[in-house]
Parts: structure tokens; C-alpha cells; sequence
């Protein structure tokens, strides 16, 4: 009886190995993705994503000392707030960081014409 579990184990082992074992993550958080930022920062995981539409960074209000605010698509948001399926990771004086998926996305804001 131990000598077919053993031969069962390594049918499975070898099925396996040949035909490749690829985790789905089923639409949930990928584990390697950080919950908190460098600056102690919490992101949120289970707000609703409003849509996935390219969002342009139209302004930055930035404050080194306090929190700063980014206007994307019309939409006032800060650190952790949501604009179309991205959330905001960290805003700097020139351009904002977002996620999405573990996928960061940097929007830099256009300089004006004169």
C-alpha cells in the first residue's frame, strides 16, 4: 500500500514538472505587492475600481511637509485615493505615481507654453 501512494506521488510530481504549474491569482491582490509605502502610507485593496480610461495629470499641489494633492482628470485626490482604476503611490513635485495590478504607472506633469 506505501509503495502505490509513493508511485502515485510521483506520477503527480512528474505531471507536474512536464506540464508546468502556473498560480492564478483570480482577480485578488498579489501577495508581493506592499500594503503600506515608504512613507507609511496604508493602500487600499478592495475599493471599487470606477474605470480603466487613460487619466492625464492636469495639476500638482505639492507640500514637502504635509500632504500634498494631484488633480487627475478632473478628480482632486491624494495619497491612497483612486482615479480612473489607478491608485495614487506617491506625488512629487513634477510627476505622480500610480498602481495598479503591481504595475506602476508615472504621469509627469506637462510644462505650459508660453
Amino acid at each position: 500500500m506505501l509503495k502505490n501512494k509513493l508511485v502515485f506521488l510521483v506520477i503527480i510530481l512528474t505531471v507536474i514538472c512536464v506540464l508546468g504549474f502556473e498560480y492564478s491569482a483570480k482577480k485578488k491582490r498579489n501577495p508581493f505587492i506592499p500594503l503600506v509605502t515608504a512613507d507609511g502610507i496604508l493602500l487600499k485593496i478592495d475599493e471599487e475600481e470606477k474605470g480603466e480610461a487613460d487619466i492625464a495629470l492636469e495639476g500638482i499641489i505639492f507640500d514637502k511637509n504635509s500632504l500634498s494633492y494631484a488633480i487627475l482628470g478632473g478628480a482632486i485626490v491624494r495619497i491612497g485615493d483612486y482615479a480612473g482604476g489607478y491608485q495614487v503611490l506617491k506625488i512629487e513635485p513634477e510627476k505622480v505615481f500610480l498602481i495598479k495590478d503591481g504595475q506602476i504607472k508615472e504621469l509627469e506633469l506637462k510644462k505650459e507654453e508660453q
